[in-house]
């Protein structure tokens, strides 16, 4: 194809254009609500007692955040978030890479009747109070084990993950096998690192869930000490309709609310931005790959 066929029209970048505006409009709609929670939780009292658009910190004052890095209770919501988000995405991972790669081959007995059975659960749940009976009879009650290991697997990305294995070629696998290796070192040394990028993505959706789970958490955990971030930020916004600092589970210490509230949202959110960028490269790749193959 000659290169002044592959010029664009003036239609195709109008539309370039017009896509460029968009995207740049909806961007902006997204962030806006982010930048102005850092701004209020920027601001001193006054000002944002005053009310109007913040955009910037009017008033620059550190005192949430330093309330925020005084008290033990909410470095212990942090300590736990981290713990539930990476232990809970390893466990995910695990879980569903050693279920996938079997359910790939066609070869595998009862393939399709396991297959139906996952498929179910996309459309039907046991319901709420089933699930609680089940967490409190195994004992996980009260643990972080209790917001783990219930969601061990997601049906969907099991799906996914399972076509996506499908997709590499039988060849490689008869190789290593030939070599002398079993179905466990060929899914771990072979079919893995060639689905680097579904993990990765799956990894990021398995991250991001754990990280704002808030409602098993307080179904399962009545221990404050146990808590995630999430559940302690819904604590302070609800108590700060009356007054920060009455409940158990936080400092006596009375400061503004609203600027407490977002510097908590600016606190809970920021840990779980700074993964994307390590993941990011994979990410667009992997989405693309179980949008096709899926």
């Amino acid at each position: 194809m000659s290169n002044s066929a592959m010029k664009e029209t003036a239609g195709e970048k109008a539309f370039d254009w017009v896509n460029m505006f968009l995207l740049l409009v909806i961007s902006l709609v997204m962030l806006f609500p982010f930048v102005y929670i850092t701004a209020l939780s920027f601001s001193d009292e006054k000002s944002i007692a005053e009310g109007g658009l913040i955009l910037f910190p009017k008033g620059f004052s550190l005192a949430a955040y330093k309330y925020i890095f005084s008290t033990d209770t909410l470095m212990q919501g942090l300590y736990n978030s981290i713990l539930i988000t990476v232990g809970g995405t390893i466990v995910n991972l695990v879980m569903t890479s050693l279920m996938a790669y079997p359910l790939s081959k066609v070869h595998l007995r009862g393939r399709k009747l396991i297959l139906m059975f996952v498929v179910f659960t996309i459309l039907f749940s046991g319901g709420l109070i089933p699930t609680f009976l089940v967490v409190k009879w195994t004992g996980l009650l009260d643990s972080l084990w209790s917001v783990i290991i219930p969601t061990s697997i997601s049906a969907f990305y099991l799906i996914i993950l399972k076509n996506f294995f499908q997709q590499i070629p039988d060849g490689l696998e008869e190789s290593a096998k030939i070599d002398g290796a079993n179905d466990l070192v060929v899914l771990v040394r072979i079919v893995l690192p060639l689905s680097l990028p579904a993990m990765a993505t799956f990894a990021l959706f398995y991250a991001v869930s754990h990280w704002n789970m808030y409602f098993q958490a307080i179904l399962y955990i009545s221990d404050n000490t146990k808590w995630p971030i999430q559940v302690l930020l819904r604590q302070i916004v609800i108590l700060s309709q009356s007054s920060v600092g009455s409940s158990s589970s936080l400092d006596e210490t009375v400061l503004p609310p609203q600027s407490i509230k977002m510097a908590v949202i600016v606190f809970a959110t920021i840990p779980i931005m700074l993964v994307y960028p390590f993941l990011q490269k994979h990410f667009a790749k992997g989405v693309m790959l179980g949008s096709v193959k899926g």
